[in-house]
């Protein structure tokens, strides 16, 4: 079966039934349905900055919601408080910050976030942009903030491709 790169990504994040996840930069929510879609007792919380888009994937995912396996929520990571919550996993797709700007903020609201076993996955494609190239710039963002790198992936689909870095917390 042919993946597409949300569902591929959703793979590779690996959502176990007990899962807690973090997804950064939700959009329309369809990551959420394709992870709530695999969990039992788990549960999803996805942030969003546009409250545009929260709206977008309240409705889609109005029934996860309601049975508690989706909390959805107009945020920024960089201030994201969630009262201690921790977190299994967290995923990013094209969040830029990480590929192109300081994600200081960022990096060290993951690390108040994760679990210290905990992983982060950022995924990110650029169809002006070689796929090695974004794997070594996200790479190096998590390198930079100490965190160690587990894997770098790509994935070819039809119409593109994917990079993703899974990186661990420092410790």
């Amino acid at each position: 079966m042919s993946l597409d790169r949300i569902g591929w990504a959703v793979a590779v994040v690996a959502p176990q039934p007990s899962d807690q996840l973090l997804e950064i930069g939700c959009g329309h929510g369809v990551a959420v349905t394709r992870v709530c879609e695999r969990l039992v007792d788990g549960e999803i919380a996805a942030i969003d900055r546009s409250a545009a888009m929260i709206a977008a994937a309240a409705r889609r995912n109005d029934r996860y919601v309601a049975a508690g396996r989706a909390t959805l929520q107009v945020a920024d990571l960089g201030s994201l408080d969630l009262a201690g919550r921790r977190f299994d996993k967290a995923f990013a797709m094209r969040v830029g910050v990480f590929t192109r700007g300081d994600p200081t903020r960022e990096f060290a609201a993951l690390v108040r976030l994760l679990k210290p076993e905990g992983r982060l996955f950022l995924f990110h494609d650029e169809p002006s942009t070689d796929a090695d190239e974004v794997v070594a710039r996200l790479e190096a963002a998590a390198l930079r903030h100490r965190w160690m790198v587990e894997a770098r992936l790509k994935h070819v689909f039809e119409g593109g491709w994917v990079a993703c870095v899974i990186a661990r917390p420092p410790s």
